[in-house]
């Protein structure tokens, strides 16, 4: 029985899931045609897919210029994926609201596209639950990547900020923030002059409140913005947008 089950295995165009085992039913092949930019593709039938959690710089468009990075990003992956075929998987939600494909990529030899355009920094973490089941691996390849200041981690737009640190620069932006934790209510604190709260929508992700403590040594990740008040404040969608140093 044991020699029947290797042979399917070994048979079947997708295998296992490293770790389990289990099928990967819920996944399927593409062939990409075109690469939009750094997260963004479409297939030779026409379906157009977006990189499932994380975000790569922005690439040229009509009404905006390119941000640092998002050239090389889109070179990286054309040499990579252009006229190859893809094995795509999916979270909860399957599409954004552009209608575009939300998935997990891999490669025919096994290597995991989306760790990759993070370990090789071309990309951070962008997370938005549910859609959170690989979040935790994708971390670790960020962390690696900016521990070695590769991509776009050794550019000023991209680096870790300090809290302390934020002005109207950096209002819009998306960053990885550094700071040490002053005021604490039960679904928001501050870090120096930075205001990080969890909105109620995404409090069910939670579960419970942060476990924070005055003087606590923490990273957010959010886009930054400015309230009506002139206080700057950053928003959690989900618990891996905080973690504790």
């Amino acid at each position: 029985m044991m020699r029947v089950l290797l042979c399917v295995l070994l048979l079947l165009p997708f295998g296992v899931e490293a770790g389990t085992l289990s099928w990967v039913s819920s996944s399927r092949w593409v062939t990409v045609a075109k690469v939009y930019d750094g997260d963004t593709f479409q297939t030779r039938q026409g379906e157009k897919v977006r990189f499932l959690n994380l975000n790569t710089p922005e690439i040229q468009h009509r009404d905006s210029q390119a941000e640092a990075g998002g050239n090389v990003a889109k070179q990286a992956l054309t040499k990579l994926i252009l006229g190859k075929q893809v094995r795509l998987r999916q979270d909860q939600e399957k599409n954004d609201r552009y209608g575009r494909t939300l998935a997990q990529v891999w490669m025919r030899d096994g290597m995991w596209v989306n760790a990759w355009l993070l370990n090789q920094g071309y990309a951070h973490v962008y997370n938005f639950e549910p859609n959170t089941r690989w979040a935790a691996s994708l971390l670790k390849e960020e962390h690696q990547a900016r521990a070695q200041k590769l991509g776009i981690w050794k550019l000023s737009r991209f680096k870790m900020l300090a809290a302390k640190s934020i002005d109207h620069r950096y209002i819009g932006q998306f960053r990885v923030v550094k700071g040490t934790v002053g005021q604490v209510h039960r679904w928001r604190f501050s870090l120096a002059a930075l205001q990080v709260s969890i909105p109620k929508a995404y409090r069910k992700y939670f579960k419970h409140a942060p476990d924070l403590k005055r003087q606590m040594r923490v990273t957010v990740r959010g886009r930054i913005r400015v309230s009506s008040r002139g206080t700057f404040f950053l928003s959690l969608h989900s618990p891996h947008d905080l973690e504790m140093l």
